[in-house]
């Protein structure tokens, strides 16, 4: 399949799944031009010709008339990868000219595709196009994030000094650009109120609109339920009681891993579909358990801050693996650092169990 090909028959069907059609020049521009001259870059009029100086960037994802996103296509037989500098190079010359911050940059075979946010992470392996919605708040929150090391803690949710510590050394390593934590705490130490604490603060900071928790058993997601309406009462909640539809106007989510799993395989309509993209944060409770190639896709398919929570040890089987990207939390009560850009905590004086 050469790149028209793929193009036609796999990237403009992804995009439309997302919400983008690749017809409407309003919301995506095919190969759009970049003019070098405009980005400061001297062009050279000898010898004549008319496409020099200019770029051409397979796709441009628009906002208010304004590429937001770019997006590099190879054909399936090519590594996606190959596509990454190239595409920065389209992304970096469009900031030149527009001025702002660099728009976000994609590169896909059809078949594999990676997500940069060029100024804070490095790239990413995701599982599709981010929609109109999604890619209007991540403009919003690249723009309105504010620092965490300053937001404070609320006690009343979380207020045992392990709690506080162990919210703590999450912030400071998601300000240092790390995704993806651990922590391991006993049970019955309120695991789940902290994350309900550092919930709070993702969202007061402006890193997060959505975040989904995730449980493997219906009574576990009654409970979580429970605390976050009794610790986070002004955040709306999905599921309300005996609500089945799927609603996509809260800020958080409580479900079990199959329930996830089946909405993902089934989204295959504008409508049933559930962007990579839509959850800012995803908190994996008991982690140990999700084990299975079947509950990983759950966890591998969003693009998003990752925190397992667990009561083991057994690092090497949870599901958020232990990674230089990972923080881990053990069995001390302060952060201590480890050669691995990550920091250790395990509570020692229970509270009441969440």
């Amino acid at each position: 399949m050469d790149e028209a090909e793929t193009r036609r028959k796999i990237i403009d069907t992804n995009l439309l799944l997302a919400g983008w059609n690749v017809l409407d020049p309003s919301l995506v521009i095919q190969e759009l031009d970049i003019y070098l001259a405009e980005a400061g870059i001297p062009v050279s009029s000898d010898p004549p010709d008319p496409y020099k100086g200019h770029q051409f960037a397979d796709y441009a994802l628009l906002l208010h008339g304004k590429p937001v996103a770019v997006i590099e296509a190879k054909r399936t037989s090519k590594d996606a990868e190959l596509g990454q500098e190239q595409a920065h190079t389209y992304a970096r010359n469009l900031q030149k000219i527009h001025g702002g911050p660099i728009p976000f940059i994609f590169y896909t075979n059809g078949y594999e595709t990676h997500f940069w946010d060029s100024d804070f992470y490095p790239p990413e392996k995701v599982y599709g196009f981010p929609s109109r919605a999604d890619l209007e708040w991540m403009v919003q929150r690249r723009e309105s994030r504010r620092p965490l090391s300053v937001e404070l803690i609320n006690k009343d949710i979380s207020g045992r000094d392990y709690q506080i510590a162990a919210i703590r050394s999450v912030l400071e390593s998601a300000e240092a650009k790390h995704r993806k934590f651990l922590l391991v705490m006993a049970t019955g130490t309120g695991k789940t109120r902290t994350a309900a604490a550092l919930m709070d603060v993702l969202i007061r900071a402006r890193w997060a609109k959505r975040l989904l928790f995730l449980v493997d058993r219906i009574a576990l997601r009654d409970q979580a339920l429970d605390t976050f309406k009794e610790h986070l009462p002004a955040e709306p909640r999905w599921p309300l009681s005996d609500e089945k539809a799927f609603a996509r106007d809260r800020r958080i989510y409580v479900t079990t891993y199959p329930t996830m799993l089946n909405m993902i395989q089934n989204g295959t309509t504008p409508e049933t579909w559930i962007s990579p993209h839509f959850f800012d944060v995803l908190i994996a409770d008991e982690s140990h358990r999700s084990i299975y190639d079947t509950y990983r896709q759950v966890i591998d398919y969003f693009s998003a801050l990752k925190l397992g929570l667990t009561a083991t040890r057994r690092i090497k089987s949870i599901s958020i693996p232990s990674t230089s990207s990972t923080v881990q939390f053990t069995s001390r009560r302060t952060p201590i650092p480890t050669k691995r850009p990550s920091r250790t905590i395990r509570p020692t004086s229970p509270t009441s169990r969440c």
